[in-house]
């Protein structure tokens, strides 16, 4: 994993590639590869690379070129099955000088160019510059494991960076927020298209790549997952786990390969589990594991993972991390982030990386097998929301529905019940508009319309849908269930920032992670599989609960969905309501004048009062952090 930046000016502009420009954005992000540094400038062009060493430690160094020295790449991520891409080029006459991946990539783009990133297999972002056809071709890895940002200038300039803050070193652009960010972001915990918070920067969304020529950008989507059942539906169940596990096993033993030494994020979920048990199989040496958890009962699952690792004879590690401890770092990591920490567990994300880091310096995590495997609780309470909302419909005219939604919320703010209906198909119409996607957000379509100000709504310039993104992918999945096509929707939007934080927590801390789960082969497999296969009654992700059967503990198999829990809003009720003080109701962060002050406050009055406003009071105070870090360019954040 490293460390990736470009600048190519366009003809028009005049300018050409200045070596301290591109080393300025390399070197903020040398977090993300300590070991070694390089650079190509050449004309209007210029390439800069950070290495974090896994593969090759002794020749993989970047920029790298090919033999004539017209095409120069530069790399971040491992191509797994690079090896068996080998003998192939090597009959097309290529010679090897390295080890690395990087030179395979280098090679395949010089035989079969942009089509060679259907050969790959793995988790990447790069780019290669072709002095002879003034081209550059950018790629990024099919479901985003590895993050790509760029700004496409007016005059046809392409800034690009594994991290935003690069391109701010750059002065790609002036730092300022991007209203038509702001309504995705606050209902959906982030961003789910191409835009970011930065007004002029986005994102190269998962499987495309990027082209560009005479300043001209093309964006190309070269893979999407489908959802279409094959000639294999008439498989048994137990036919359909057996597959299914020999691809997961597959995936897992491809994502041991490196030269450093490998350790994995041991949470105690079954996500987690299932990659010990797998990799105890597989390594000779005792497993390294690492875990974190919070001294509050409610927040610890310490327990879990000890079980684990016991179970499998693990080299275990743990760290417990104080609120005193959690706040502190925050701001730092919203800088690393680049944008709002769209979680709690981030900040635990970054402890247990810094606690690995003293040990490897790559960790295998359970990442992305909820969106694929329908983990989340939601997706279950959506399904029987929508049947029983329909029959409801059927039964209740519609004044009767509309008075009793409002005596639901009539009720107390700390009734159960109330909470309980409020998400029910009781208060809402049975569409998977609102009972998804508004019934499941941070801040639903009613509270940010009475949040938000006149000014800043006007300035949102009629990109007030949170869900518009959201709902175009829904509807784009011709094919498919109903349960299939919110996977497929999560999968290209709330995973991606999921997968955001894994990469920069993990960076921050200077080691690489490997999700083996969001192998694309299995991600193919597991959305082919018949629906029964992923949630059958209220059992989810039946299939791997399946094939980890007699393997873990049945504590482990047996249990729900936690997440990681983070004790915020606890926090928040007591001493360190000061946070809340500063971040969210201070002059300073009332002044901006996006959000109503009278709003603001009797949120933050509910949350005191005892109903649970965590995730919103969160979602405001990460978004004045980011705004004193990045806007205000208050290093101090305070």
């Amino acid at each position: 994993m490293c460390g990736i930046n470009g600048i190519i000016y366009s003809r028009s502009s005049g300018r050409t590639a200045d070596g301290s420009v591109l080393a300025r954005m390399r070197d903020v992000q040398t977090h993300r590869g300590p070991d070694e540094e390089g650079l190509f400038v050449s004309g209007r062009a210029g390439l800069g690379h950070r290495r974090l060493s896994i593969v090759d430690l002794k020749t993989g160094q970047q920029p790298m070129y090919n033999d004539d020295r017209s095409l120069v790449i530069v790399y971040n991520g491992e191509v797994y099955n690079h090896l068996e891409l080998r003998p192939e080029l090597e009959c097309l006459g290529f010679t090897f000088r390295t080890t690395s991946d990087t030179e395979t990539i280098l090679r395949a783009y010089e035989a079969y160019g942009p089509a060679s990133i259907e050969k790959f297999r793995g988790m990447f972002a790069f780019a290669i510059w072709d002095t002879r056809s003034d081209e550059l071709f950018i790629a990024r890895d099919r479901l985003g494991v590895k993050p790509l940002y760029y700004v496409h200038s007016e005059d046809g300039s392409l800034f690009f960076a594994s991290e935003i803050k690069a391109l701010l070193e750059a002065g790609a652009v002036r730092p300022e927020l991007e209203y038509r960010s702001l309504t995705d972001y606050l209902a959906n915990h982030g961003n789910s298209g191409e835009l970011t918070l930065f007004r002029g920067v986005k994102r190269l969304l998962p499987g495309h790549t990027l082209t560009l020529k005479n300043g001209r950008v093309e964006i190309r989507k070269y893979w999407d997952v489908t959802f279409e059942r094959n000639e294999d539906e008439s498989m048994s169940d137990r036919e359909w786990v057996e597959r299914w596990s020999e691809l997961f096993h597959d995936s897992v033993r491809l994502r041991l390969m490196s030269d450093v030494p490998l350790g994995m994020f041991l949470s105690g979920g079954i996500d987690s589990s299932a990659i010990a048990a797998a990799m105890a199989k597989m390594v000779e040496t005792r497993i390294k594991t690492f875990s974190v958890g919070f001294a509050e009962r409610e927040a610890n699952e310490l327990r879990y993972a000890r079980m684990v690792a016991e179970r499998f004879n693990t080299d275990h590690h743990e760290v417990v991390v104080t609120p005193e401890q959690f706040f502190e770092a925050l701001p730092e990591l919203v800088w690393h982030e680049d944008e709002p920490l769209a979680h709690p567990s981030s900040v635990a994300l970054y402890f247990v990386s810094k606690l690995a880091a003293k040990h490897v310096k790559v960790v295998l995590t359970g990442e992305g097998s909820d969106e694929s495997l329908a983990g989340y609780p939601r997706y279950m309470r959506t399904l029987a929301n929508l049947r029983l909302g329909k029959l409801y419909n059927g039964l209740m005219p519609g004044a009767a529905r509309r008075l009793l939604a409002s005596g639901v919320e009539a009720l107390p703010l700390r009734s159960k019940i109330r909470h309980k209906l409020r998400k029910s198909f009781i208060t809402v119409d049975p569409t998977i508009d609102s009972m998804y996607f508004d019934n499941f957000a941070v801040f639903p379509r009613t509270m940010q319309d009475s949040l938000l100000t006149p000014a800043t709504r006007e300035r949102l310039n009629g990109s007030a849908d949170p869900y518009a993104e959201m709902s175009r992918l829904f509807d784009s999945l011709e094919t498919g269930s109903l349960l299939d096509r919110m996977l497929y929707t999560d999968t290209k939007t709330y995973l991606h920032e999921l997968l955001m934080k894994q990469d920069q927590m993990s960076m921050a801390a200077s080691i690489e992670s490997r999700v083996p789960f969001l192998d694309h082969k299995l991600i193919e497999f597991t959305a082919a599989m018949p629906t029964r296969m992923k949630l059958r009654g209220r059992t989810t992700k039946y299939v791997l609960r399946k094939a980890m059967e007699g393997t873990l503990p049945d504590e482990i198999l047996s249990r729900g969905k936690m997440g990681f829990p983070v004790p915020v809003g606890k926090w928040f009720r007591g001493e360190f309501r000061s946070v809340v003080d500063e971040y969210v109701l201070s002059e300073r962060a009332l002044a901006r004048g996006i959000f109503d002050a009278k709003q603001v406050k009797q949120l933050v009055e509910r949350h005191m009062q005892g109903e649970n406003h965590d995730e919103r009071l969160w979602a405001l105070l990460n978004l004045e952090i980011w705004h004193r870090r990045f806007i205000d360019t208050d290093t101090r954040t305070a």
